[in-house]
């Protein structure tokens, strides 16, 4: 089976590769001829999530994913939430991203914090939605060389290590993105 994952982002890419059955073949944007960039005009990860997955269904009639996650910190008051990716501004530079959320976290006592991702999947003209959460905290200072986005500031509860320190495996086991790819795998089995 074909399947695209409706995502330009080739970190995101190869994370979500490694998990799906060899069975599945998984493609991008890219790999179909879209170099789009679909805008992300939902209010919420849901509806982002369906506006990515609707646009290759309307565009290229082939079975896809698509994915949106959020950062929501509970000191900011969810932020930046389904604004993540762009938290500082257009250019989606992670960099700028992080250091705006750890500068706006200064003086907060709580960290807490949850990555979610939200999956929404369009096959045989039906429409799905699966979702994964995992709860942490923002750490104080970026730690950590692998992942991408908020990795090197988030450490999920039950670990001394932020996801950019964990290996790619562990990650994925416990991780949002590798909760909602389980739900979406075993469906598709």
């Amino acid at each position: 089976m074909k399947l695209v994952f409706a995502t330009h982002n080739k970190n995101k890419f190869d994370e979500v590769k490694k998990l799906v059955p060899a069975h599945i073949e998984l493609v991008s944007l890219t790999d179909i001829g879209c170099f789009d960039e679909i805008p992300e005009t939902g209010a919420t990860l849901e509806e982002n999530a369906h506006i990515k997955a609707d646009y290759v269904t309307k565009n290229y009639n082939l079975p896809c994913f698509a994915d949106d996650t959020g950062l929501i910190v509970e000191a900011l008051n969810g932020e930046p939430g389904v604004y993540s990716a762009r938290y500082a501004g257009e250019s989606k530079n992670s960099d700028d991203n992080m250091n705006k959320l750890l500068n706006n976290l200064k003086g907060q006592n709580s960290r807490a914090a949850h990555f979610k991702t939200v999956i929404a999947l369009n096959i045989n003209q039906e429409k799905h939605t699966f979702d994964g959460i995992v709860q942490g905290e923002i750490t104080k200072e970026k730690t950590g060389n692998h992942g991408f986005g908020y990795d090197p500031i988030f450490k999920p509860n039950g670990y001394e290590k932020t996801f950019a320190e964990l290996p790619l495996k562990t990650k994925n086991s416990i991780g949002h993105r590798g909760r909602a790819m389980k739900k979406l795998i075993d469906f598709l089995q």
